[in-house]
């Protein structure tokens, strides 16, 4: 007949041993996990620049003029309203991050009469990138030529836009200006289109 003691005793080691592997593997676990977290280390890469210096773009919009043009003086012309609705292409390197030269073609109907007109024009380009909300508003000044039905003149511009930069390399853009011309120009010419960006 088994007494007390002999109970415990026959049971007591067994406990002890669950209770110690228990508590080894409880350590392991919590060594490996303060040891993984010690040697793991965060790398975070660097934010890249939407607008950078070394830029070259390539623009493809829609364009629309309205102004006046010709006047006294300028034989044949009279003193016309122009309008016309076209599109074009244009071409800008950034030589630092904020300035730009640029040179932009636009090719458009002439007041709905089968007449077009093409304006040619160089630009020094100004901006002020704002990264955290992708966008450059900018200022245009320059010049170039206009001619149409048959008149050509040189012209000076002046004006401003705004691009939205989706990434690194695609962007939107708007801009306005205003042309002043030798020969009675006095027009405005606003694009809308597509940057690409190299």
């Amino acid at each position: 007949m088994k007494t007390i003691s002999d109970t415990v005793t026959s049971t007591h080691p067994l406990k002890v041993t669950k209770a110690i592997l228990a508590l080894c593997a409880a350590g392991a676990l919590t060594a490996s996990l303060f040891a993984g977290s010690a040697d793991k280390k965060v790398i975070v890469a660097p934010q890249q620049d939407l607008f950078r210096a070394g830029e070259v773009q390539l623009d493809a919009f829609v364009a629309g003029a309205a102004g006046k043009f010709g006047g006294p003086g300028v034989p044949g012309s009279g003193n016309r309203t122009v309008t016309g609705m076209g599109g074009g292409l244009g071409l800008s390197y950034f030589f630092t991050r904020c300035f730009a030269i640029g040179l932009d073609d636009t090719l458009g109907g002439l007041n709905g009469s089968g007449n077009t007109f093409n304006n040619l024009q160089g630009n020094l380009i100004a901006r002020i990138p704002i990264e955290s909300l992708h966008l450059a508003p900018y200022a245009i000044a320059g010049g170039g030529a206009t001619w149409g039905n048959n008149n050509t003149q040189g012209n000076g511009n002046v004006g401003g836009g705004l691009e939205y930069r989706i990434n690194r390399g695609f962007g939107l853009f708007a801009d306005s200006r205003y042309l002043y011309g030798n020969r009675g120009l006095n027009e405005s010419l606003t694009r809308a289109g597509l940057r690409f960006v190299f």
